[in-house]
Order: C-alpha cells, then sequence, then structure tokens
C-alpha cells in the first residue's frame, strides 16, 4: 500500500482555489533511469496499450524514480537547487535495477525498483538536504489516521516514503479503471518485466497530484562508473 502514499499526499494536500505565484509547490526531487530502465517502462507501456490503457510514459511523461517528494514554498526553489547541486555533485551512476510489477488497491500500477543500499544512501542523502527547504506547514491528510506509524516521518520530514520506508518505483498508470489491467497483470505474472541500468542523474521537478513532472526545474549528470 506505500507505493500510494505520495500522490494520494499530493492529492490531498491540494487546495482547491487556483494556484497563486507565492503558494507552495510539490516538488520531487528524483533519479533519472538510464536507457535500459527506460526502455523496460517503454515496453510495459506498449503491453499496456495493447489493452487499451495509456501510461504517463507513453503521454510524453518522463520516467523517474522519487527519491524525496514533498511540498516546498515557491521562494524556496533557488535555494533548494543550489543545496541538492552541491550534494549530488560527486555522484557516480550506481546501479538501478527494475523487478516486476506492483498494482495497488487503488489501481495505480508501478515497475518495482530493487531498493539497493546505495539507492537508499542516495535517497538518504536526498532527504537530508532537502528537507530543511519544504513547506512546515503542510498538515497530515486524513487517511494517515490509518497509518499511525507513519505519521512521525511524515511530521519530521514532510513525506511518509523516506529512509525505512522508502519504497522505489516507476509509475505506469493511476487510478485505472480498464479491466485490461487484469489481463495485463496476468501476462506480467508469467513473464515479469526486468531491466537493469543506471541512475543516470538527479532531477528536481515540480509535479502534479499524480507524482507526474509538471515543470522540470534543473537536472544534474553522475559519473559513469569506471
Amino acid at each position: 500500500m506505500l507505493r500510494c502514499f505520495i500522490p494520494v499526499f499530493l492529492a490531498a494536500a491540494s487546495i482547491a482555489v487556483p494556484a497563486r505565484a507565492e503558494d507552495p509547490v510539490s516538488i520531487d526531487i528524483y533519479a533519472i533511469p538510464s536507457p535500459p530502465v527506460v526502455e523496460a517502462v517503454a515496453k510495459a507501456s506498449r503491453d499496456l496499450a495493447k489493452h487499451g490503457m495509456t501510461t504517463f510514459h507513453a503521454k510524453g511523461q518522463a520516467a523517474h524514480v522519487t527519491l524525496y517528494l514533498t511540498r516546498f514554498p515557491a521562494d524556496a526553489e533557488a535555494r533548494l537547487k543550489a543545496a541538492v547541486a552541491d550534494a549530488v555533485k560527486d555522484c557516480r551512476a550506481i546501479p538501478l535495477t527494475v523487478e516486476g510489477t506492483q498494482r495497488t488497491a487503488s489501481n495505480w500500477l508501478f515497475l518495482r525498483v530493487d531498493r539497493s543500499p546505495a539507492l537508499q544512501r542516495l535517497a538518504d542523502l536526498v532527504t537530508l538536504t532537502a528537507e530543511p527547504f519544504r513547506d512546515h506547514a503542510v498538515s497530515a491528510p486524513i487517511w494517515m489516521r490509518d497509518y499511525p506509524e507513519k505519521l512521525p516521518a511524515f511530521e519530521r520530514y514532510g513525506s511518509p516514503n523516506v529512509f525505512m520506508q522508502f519504497d522505489p518505483h516507476l509509475t505506469l498508470l493511476a487510478n485505472e479503471t480498464s479491466p485490461g489491467l487484469a489481463a495485463f497483470m496476468a501476462e506480467a505474472e508469467k513473464n515479469p518485466p526486468k531491466a537493469t541500468g543506471q541512475v543516470a542523474g538527479i532531477g528536481i521537478g515540480v509535479v502534479d497530484a499524480n507524482g507526474q513532472m509538471v515543470k522540470t526545474l534543473a537536472e544534474f549528470p553522475c559519473a559513469k562508473q569506471p
């Protein structure tokens, strides 16, 4: 169930009035996958299309693995970019492995990503770097009452998906209603998507309620491993 927390949090935290320039924005700091991983997303997208579904990737949204996502004051963007740039200036292209799919109870569909020690360390670094700049006034959504064990992380870091609850994935679909999803899952169980690639860089972007990129703020390439 954790895989649906961040998008649901964003939707619950949204304000039902026109956004103003000074309003907090949802910003994702993410790992940029290398071509083999992107191709796994593309293949899954093609397979889903055969069943009548259109993934975020097929709509032109960039594949990415969220490292830390929460709301930030609009005037914090420049300071956030500078801090992240400094933190990842010596980053190396660590391994990134896709291993299967996951479907949530609310029909979000993901490619699972291995939570390797190296990827965990990168997510931890990004979280500690970015957290001081976040919107500290954000309130926990009502659904978190059912997950009290996650409340301390949310209150401290503005996200329940950090540190030991870090749950890396690549989002394919959100709240999918097509009956074709069941057929796709049956096929994926027999032949699970797999790919081995690398983290090619770190990005920062404004995202929508589904965690999909609206505006890229910065991207920092990682040096290839020797």
